[in-house]
């Protein structure tokens, strides 16, 4: 899952950037509304995390107008120190989903994200299944015919992506936006390494689902006995 953090305060955007890292979430990070809105531009979101009060213009404002001008689907939650009860309402309306006053636990936040993306409509499940491979992506648990596996976050996260689209040929792009933030210092065979090692992983649990190829598009989550490459 993709987030856009705009948070001025580069202590504070750091320890959130790294606790959703931490958590399996691609973090995309700016300080000012205007590189925000660029990013929003240039890239798909699954959650926006705001903070109110922004270098060159008021959260508020901004996130009015890209929920009434742009007309953004993308869940929004607030994270801001203005705590008084005028404030929380200010910014529901101006069409918040959410609204977490700092300073707040990571544990929290995290919980938050997860809330809101689970909403009707919104990408995130918390349980998912495929074959007989289950993904607790709260607990980070991954089980194969039951049997608890220790599988790297990077590893974990491609499964991810793969399992919410099981059946399905996934774009290359489209895997290596969930799996990257902008300006991340990727190598250009780093998603295949990361495949390979999936695909083994799974086939020394016995998995009965395998990571196909589908030539020059992308990769899909399928039953064993599919052909290895997809055209």
């Amino acid at each position: 899952m993709r987030l856009l953090l705009i948070e001025d305060n580069p202590r504070l955007s750091e320890l959130v950037s790294g606790g959703l890292t931490t958590e399996g979430f691609s973090v995309d990070a700016f300080a000012t509304a205007a590189d925000a809105t660029l990013a929003l531009r240039a890239a798909d979101y699954d959650l926006i995390l705001l903070d109110l009060g922004l270098p060159d213009g008021d959260g508020i404002v901004l996130l009015d107008g890209w929920k009434r001008r742009a007309a953004l689907t993308t869940p929004v939650l607030v994270i801001t120190a203005r705590d008084g009860l005028d404030d929380r309402v200010t910014g529901l309306d101006a069409g918040a989903d959410d609204y977490l006053v700092k300073p707040f636990a990571m544990k929290e936040l995290v919980a938050r994200c997860r809330a809101l993306l689970r909403r009707p409509g919104a990408c995130l499940g918390t349980e998912l299944e495929a074959g007989n491979v289950r993904l607790d992506v709260r607990s980070h648990a991954v089980a194969i015919t039951g049997r608890t596996i220790s599988m790297p976050l990077r590893e974990q996260s491609l499964l991810e992506v793969l399992m919410r689209h099981a059946g399905q040929v996934v774009a290359k792009s489209v895997i290596e936006h969930s799996l990257y933030p902008l300006g991340a210092d990727v190598t250009p065979n780093a998603l295949e390494a990361t495949i390979s090692r999936l695909r083994k992983r799974l086939a020394a649990a016995s998995a009965d689902v395998r990571v196909h190829t589908s030539h020059g598009i992308g990769y899909a989550l399928l039953p064993d006995a599919a052909p290895e490459r997809l055209t």
